[in-house]
């Protein structure tokens, strides 16, 4: 997410840290110690460099991205959205959207939906197959709270299908 931030704007330190409080800790949330990491792990793969130290006492430096940044940020932004927390991936890949060219956008929402698609489907079937369970009835009463956070997860991955279908369909242009 800092290659996004820093796509946007060269920035300092402290500068990725209040932009991940006005605008990314919608979505995730970075201690800046992490921030700090992340920023030396880019600088030593060579993603970001130093753009500049202002003169003074605290020499503050200011990041920007590189070729190879560019580059690994487009690669992140076309890659399957992976790991466990779908809302994070798919919602980090909408909010820096913009920064892609308009015919790159679709490809990128067509991804997110299909993961949704995908886990949608993988809960509805943990549903099905816990209709045909038979519990003892010593487990019951957990088994309803544990199905209810079940039903959760398919409403919200319904809501999150709706709603980036929408959002493809307004923003995707129409085919020739």
């Amino acid at each position: 997410m800092i290659l996004g931030l820093l796509l946007i704007a060269p920035q300092s330190f402290y500068d990725l840290i209040k932009a991940f409080e006005s605008g990314v800790a919608l979505f995730y949330s970075a201690s800046s110690g992490s921030i700090r990491r992340a920023l030396d792990t880019l600088l030593a793969r060579g993603a970001i460099e130093v753009a500049s130290v202002e003169p003074g006492g605290r020499g503050r430096k200011v990041y920007r991205v590189t070729d190879d940044g560019r580059a690994e940020f487009r690669a992140w932004m076309a890659a399957e959205p992976a790991g466990p927390d779908l809302e994070t991936a798919a919602l980090a890949r909408l909010y820096f959207l913009g920064l892609l060219e308009p015919a790159e956008r679709a490809p990128v929402l067509h991804r997110i939906t299909g993961r949704i698609e995908a886990d949608l489907a993988a809960l509805t079937a943990l549903d099905a197959r816990l209709d045909t369970a038979d519990l003892p009835e010593e487990h019951r009463d957990v088994a309803a709270h544990q199905r209810a956070a079940l039903d959760y997860g398919i409403a919200a991955h319904r809501f999150m299908l709706d709603w980036f279908r929408a959002h493809a369909a307004r923003h995707t242009p129409p085919r020739p």
